[in-house]
């Protein structure tokens, strides 16, 4: 029997049911060096996000991603207490966020080698996150558009070192083509499968040669950001990438929530809740032909192969 980790322990993979890859529960963006669970009252977090868990089991969600980066907003606490109320299987993650100009990134990991910050990641998944038994079931990166930076290469080697230890999957957030492509030619490099790579806001990508190209080499297709003014558009990828052979390479999800410290009441009046995939973006694809299998493969079996990941360890060539 083959388990993922959650944070209320290890479920079955059978049991993961429709699974939502990238979602939010709280995030704070005042800046990694300042976040601190003194911002922000527990109680007030699980009253805002719960109903929307709720609203997302009702239409049949089991699992959700939560993909909030440690020195972001990231709290297993949170995420535990969430999980209990709501009878949903909530993950998390271990790795740094280098999008947003760097800004979320700590200043340790600017001098630290990439060995020790990939021992740092390593150490959350075999011990737990800050000082619980909550284990990361995947890894959350990011980079911004263009070339690498310097930073935003050592953190994609530090989750190749990672991966390698551990067998994590690699979900980065990627500004644009350029972004993406050098993470796949790096990684590659590194010995790791991409098969272990999941190409976070690929919806941004204009050209759909650049993610079919992507989904031949191995890598996860995620098109999140699913909202009500853009199931057009997630539906013409979903569609396009099914008609090039690659649905089982392809991930949707909505990057919604979330519980925003800092502002009025978390920013309550402006949550985004978790529900459009199953309201309007899968009644679009049925309506385009896609039938019970195909929407089974992107809500089940896509996201679960993905977590199963873990148990498979691509060593460096």
């Amino acid at each position: 029997m083959i388990s993922v980790e959650t944070v209320l322990g290890p479920v079955n993979a059978d049991d993961l049911g429709v699974i939502l890859v990238h979602e939010h529960a709280l995030v704070d963006w005042i800046g990694a060096e300042l976040t601190s669970r003194d911002r922000y009252d527990v109680e007030a977090v699980v009253q805002v996000v719960l109903p929307h868990l709720r609203r997302a089991r009702e239409l049949g969600v089991r699992t959700i991603l939560e993909c909030t980066p440690a020195y972001l907003g990231r709290d297993v606490r949170v995420l535990e207490r969430l999980a209990r109320e709501s009878d949903l299987n909530v993950l998390t993650n271990t790795g740094y966020y280098g999008a947003g100009e760097d800004r979320f990134v700590p200043d340790h990991a600017y001098t630290a080698s990439v060995e020790s910050l990939a021992e740092a990641w390593i150490r959350e998944r075999e011990d737990g996150i800050d000082g619980t038994s909550i284990r990361p079931a995947f890894m959350k990166i990011a980079v911004d558009a263009g070339p690498l930076s310097e930073i935003g290469a050592k953190l994609v080697r530090a989750a190749a070192i990672t991966h390698h230890a551990t067998g994590l999957a690699i979900h980065s957030q990627t500004g644009d083509a350029i972004a993406g492509l050098a993470q796949l030619d790096l990684l590659e490099n590194l010995g790791v499968a991409l098969s272990a790579f999941v190409w976070v806001h690929a919806q941004n990508v204009e050209d759909l040669a650049v993610l079919v190209g992507a989904a031949e080499r191995g890598a996860w297709i995620e098109l999140d950001g699913v909202a009500p003014e853009t199931v057009q558009r997630h539906a013409d990828l979903v569609i396009g990438l099914a008609e090039r052979g690659h649905l089982g390479r392809v991930l949707v999800s909505h990057d919604a929530g979330q519980y925003t410290v800092g502002e009025p009441d978390g920013g309550a009046a402006a949550f985004h809740p978790y529900d459009t995939v199953f309201t309007k973006l899968v009644p679009e694809l049925q309506a385009r032909g896609m039938g019970e299998v195909e929407v089974h493969s992107l809500l089940v079996d896509n996201p679960r192969d993905v977590l199963l990941g873990v148990h498979r360890l691509d060593k460096p060539a």
